[in-house]
C-alpha cells in the first residue's frame, strides 16, 4: 500500500485535527465551538511539551498560508505531514490496555513505596529500643 504525498491542500485538514485534539484532551473550548490551531495554541499551548509546541507553531503558520494558494504551494508539505503525525500521536488518546498498565504500574509503585517507608521505619525502631 503506498501513501499519498502530502499536499498543500491538506494543510487545512491536519491543522484542524490537531486543533480538535487539543480541545478534546486537553478543554478550554466553549460548547459548539471549533477554534483554529493557533487559537488553541494561545489557550492550551503551555500544555505541550516545547519541541512539540514548535511543530504545532509551524503547523499554525502554515495554516494561515494555506488559504493562499501561491504562498501555500511553496509551504514545505512533507515537512509539515511529520509535525502532525508527530502531534497526533501524541494527542491521540491512549488505548484501554494502556490506561489499565499505567494504574496498575502506579498502584505498584505505591505499594513498593509504603512498604520501603514500612521497612525503614521498622528499623528506625529497632536501633532506637536497641534490638539491633
Amino acid at each position: 500500500m503506498t501513501r499519498r504525498k502530502p499536499c498543500f491542500s491538506d494543510i487545512p485538514a491536519m491543522a484542524q485535527e490537531v486543533a480538535e485534539l487539543i480541545a478534546s484532551r486537553m478543554g478550554g473550548v466553549a460548547r459548539g465551538e471549533s477554534p483554529d490551531l493557533s487559537v488553541m495554541l494561545q489557550r492550551r499551548g503551555a500544555a505541550l511539551p516545547a519541541r512539540l509546541r514548535r511543530r504545532a507553531a509551524r503547523l499554525a503558520r502554515a495554516q494561515q498560508w494555506a488559504h493562499q494558494p501561491r504562498i501555500a504551494r511553496q509551504l514545505p508539505a512533507a515537512a509539515l505531514a511529520r509535525d502532525h503525525a508527530a502531534l497526533v500521536a501524541h494527542l491521540r488518546p491512549m488505548g484501554a490496555l494502556t490506561r489499565w498498565q499505567g494504574r496498575a504500574t502506579g498502584l505498584a509503585a505505591r505499594l513498593m513505596l509504603a512498604m520501603l517507608l514500612l521497612g525503614a521505619g521498622a528499623v528506625w525502631i529497632a536501633l532506637q529500643r536497641g534490638w539491633l
